[in-house]
């Protein structure tokens, strides 16, 4: 690619950016709000395009339409394809124009952060990531290979999918858990702030995507809100079962096992098998370098850390790092941590 535009300097497009700079490609970034644009530039530090091959639109489904069509005039031999949330809907509204339908790829990266902006853009966000792409009826086949050259040089995995079937799919792991981690971060309103001062690991990670972009997920929940609504209404059955059995012990061990059952059936790391890792537990100084020394003792034994956790209270002179291993490296590390002299507790599973 000699030259890549992208339409929308949020945390999407600017991380593309980063990732295609890195690799050399000329990129141009674009956007409504001149100061993300010219934040992303600085970023990114490349400009001046003397051709497009590729037009990437990294904004609202909603303005899709009128973007396309803009862009489509300005560079009418170029590649278009947008990373959207929700297929359907626009690649239907695109067909409509089978000039443009045959520059046009959908595609959605499965990767994010529930921050936005330029300035939370991060050139490894699509790194062993899946990414999706679903071609219309009549997308021409150097759009197909220059999508999938993208995807590919972006360190992610191309997957190809139906709009329909892409909508189900996200509805079900994407949209649904944005749902539920709204709806329980919002009974914290009920507690006194003495009680939330009290929240451990687990409250945090069940509801770390409830700081999404309330804007963002009205419109990706109203656009694809027909593939939602039936995984709404099963879970509303599934939580009034628990209710109705809330006295009988034999169904509250039933219910925990099933989502332990559900949760074993994500794959691991890079979408492979999934791995059991052993928990090493360390407990730091808390006290400026610690971290940094930790990592490079891990760094001098060789080992690679898949995972890790921190827990640390205001005031409290030490601090709980947990680091996730393979059953090795964490036997490793703590030979190595135990002869260096770091306070390093028995592996766990």
């Amino acid at each position: 690619m000699r030259g890549v535009r992208i339409v929308g300097s949020g945390l999407i497009g600017t991380s593309i950016a980063l990732a295609l700079s890195a690799a050399d490609v000329p990129v141009e970034m674009t956007d409504s709000d001149p100061h993300r644009a010219s934040l992303a530039q600085d970023l990114v530090g490349m400009k001046g395009l003397e051709q497009v091959d590729l037009v990437l639109l990294s904004l609202p489904t909603s303005q899709l339409q009128q973007v396309i069509k803009r862009e489509f005039s300005l560079n009418p031999k170029s590649v278009f394809m947008d990373v959207g949330s929700v297929k359907t809907k626009p690649v239907r509204e695109i067909e409509l124009n089978p000039e443009i339908s045959r520059r046009f790829c959908g595609s959605h990266p499965m990767a994010g952060r529930e921050i936005g902006g330029p300035e939370a853009a991060r050139s490894d966000l699509f790194m062993g990531r899946p990414w999706i792409y679903t071609p219309s009826n009549n997308c021409d086949q150097d759009v197909l290979e220059t999508v999938v050259e993208l995807i590919q040089t972006l360190g992610a995995t191309p997957i190809q999918m139906t709009p329909d079937e892409h909508d189900s799919a996200v509805a079900l792991i994407s949209h649904l858990p944005q749902i539920s981690a709204s709806l329980l971060a919002s009974q914290l309103h009920r507690g006194p702030a003495a009680w939330l001062a009290l929240a451990g690991q687990g409250v945090r990670d069940s509801t770390r995507i409830a700081a999404s972009d309330p804007k963002l997920w009205r419109e990706i929940i109203g656009m694809n809100r027909e593939q939602i609504r039936p995984l709404l209404i099963k879970m509303n059955e599934d939580l009034n079962n628990l209710i109705s059995e809330f006295d009988d012990d034999d169904a509250i061990e039933a219910f925990i096992e099933k989502g332990r059952t559900g949760r074993e059936r994500i794959p691991g790391k890079h979408g492979g098998r999934p791995r059991d890792y052993i928990f090493l537990p360390i407990v730091l100084e808390d006290r400026p370098g610690q971290l940094a020394a930790l990592f490079q003792e891990c760094a001098d034994a060789q080992v690679n850390i898949e995972d890790l956790s921190i827990e640390h209270s205001p005031g409290q002179f030490t601090g709980l790092i947990t680091l996730a291993l393979s059953g090795v490296d964490a036997e490793k590390l703590s030979d190595h941590l135990a002869s260096r002299g770091w306070n390093v507790h028995s592996p766990r599973v």
